[in-house]
């Protein structure tokens, strides 16, 4: 008798252990708990335990969690994992801004900014996304097409990354330098809102890693029904990637606004949960010779953002290859802050930052992605030579 055997079924790739780093207080006590680590009655203890080892002391080994019984550690190893990501390039620009491109998995690359000297000390730009969807004109990042969300553990990591190079474990109460969270890296962090609001649960925890969400700010282009959520959920400051004060305009440079016009967007904002003097919205605006850098667009922003608690970021533009845009002169750009001073908005000049290593607003772009476009063709060329011969 003869017996086939069926091939066609493969075997489902083993699961990847869960990382610790990316589980809210809640979800770590449940997979505590799912896990078999511990009964229900002592699984909040035990999160407690773990969650300083892993988000104020910095940890990377079950085995340093002293506290904890050694069996429990020994568990715990075998069930999860707290592994960082690959850090596969780290640069240092002249004026100290710091750039990371990270790994997180077969062709999932980011890239996380330090920068000193902003916010109460230095503020780290995490990105939320690998890639982008929304193709923004003038913006490098918005270039690179869109390939997964990050998830709570990636984006926590990039955190983590962060400080295990500033040398910040344990979590300083003062004299930190890393004081700030922005979420204007890569990608929309509203389009991942579930993601990073877990994150920023995890990031703002007062037993961990301790950012206030006063210090925590998320930057949206204007995906304009999540708004409000995202106040609601977080209780973050918000910032919104505006450049343009009328909808023809703004439809060019931020593609978005075609879904979203400008006055839903206005509307938005002034739900926005615990808007007022102490929590003012920012508006970023990136400085375009000839496009949006004339006194009539001042005077129409003011217009535009009348009656809502605001500051105004003036972005002078950061070039990047391939680009159509030219930096607007230094004299507009005065002029232009100059009407809005004069309004009452605040509206400080952003001083570029790590433009020699393209970490600034708006240049992120994995590297590695064009690095990864010319192997492709080199690999291409030798395997037609070789086909020649």
């Amino acid at each position: 008798m003869s017996i086939t055997l069926d091939l066609t079924r493969s075997t489902p790739a083993p699961k990847a252990p869960v990382n610790l780093s990316g589980l809210t207080r809640e979800g770590l006590r449940q997979a505590l708990i799912d896990a078999g680590i511990c009964p229900p009655e002592k699984a909040k203890m035990r999160a407690t335990q773990a969650w300083r080892w892993i988000h104020h002391y910095g940890v990377t080994d079950f085995a340093q969690m002293s506290d904890i019984a050694k069996d429990t550690r020994l568990a715990m190893a075998e069930a999860f994992t707290l592994a960082r990501p690959e850090v596969i390039e780290r640069l240092v620009s002249k004026d100290g801004t710091r750039k990371w491109l990270i790994r997180m998995g077969p062709g999932i690359e980011v890239e996380t900014v330090y920068i000193p000297d902003v916010g109460r000390a230095g503020a780290l730009c995490v990105s939320s996304q690998v890639g982008c969807t929304l193709n923004c004109s003038f913006c490098h990042t918005g270039t690179q097409k869109l390939v997964r969300n990050l998830t709570a553990a990636e984006i926590v990591a990039q955190v983590q990354v962060a400080r295990d190079d500033l040398d910040e474990w344990p979590s300083p109460k003062e004299d930190r330098r890393l004081s700030n969270i922005v979420f204007m890296g890569m990608g929309e962090p509203l389009y991942n809102l579930d993601n990073v609001s877990d994150a920023i649960d995890i990031i703002s925890d007062g037993e961990g890693i301790a950012i206030s969400r006063r210090r925590i700010t998320v930057s949206t282009s204007g995906v304009v029904p999540k708004i409000p959520e995202l106040g609601e959920r977080t209780g973050t400051m918000l910032a919104i990637s505006l450049h343009a004060t009328n909808d023809p305009l703004r439809d060019v440079l931020v593609p978005l606004n075609k879904k979203y016009p400008l006055v839903q967007l206005m509307d938005a904002i002034r739900a926005y949960p615990g808007l007022g003097n102490s929590k003012r919205v920012t508006f970023e605006y990136v400085m375009l010779k000839g496009v949006n850098d004339s006194a009539e667009e001042a005077r129409a922003l003011v217009k535009l953002i009348s009656g809502i608690p605001a500051k105004i970021n003036l972005i002078p533009f950061n070039p990047w290859p391939g680009t159509d845009y030219v930096c607007s002169d230094w004299k507009a750009i005065e002029t232009f802050a100059a009407i809005l001073n004069r309004a009452g908005y605040a509206s400080p000049i952003r001083t570029p930052r790590g433009r020699d290593i393209l970490a600034a607003c708006g240049q992120l772009k994995s590297e590695s992605e064009k690095k990864r476009a010319s192997e492709l063709r080199k690999e291409q060329q030798e395997a037609n030579e070789a086909d020649a011969a």
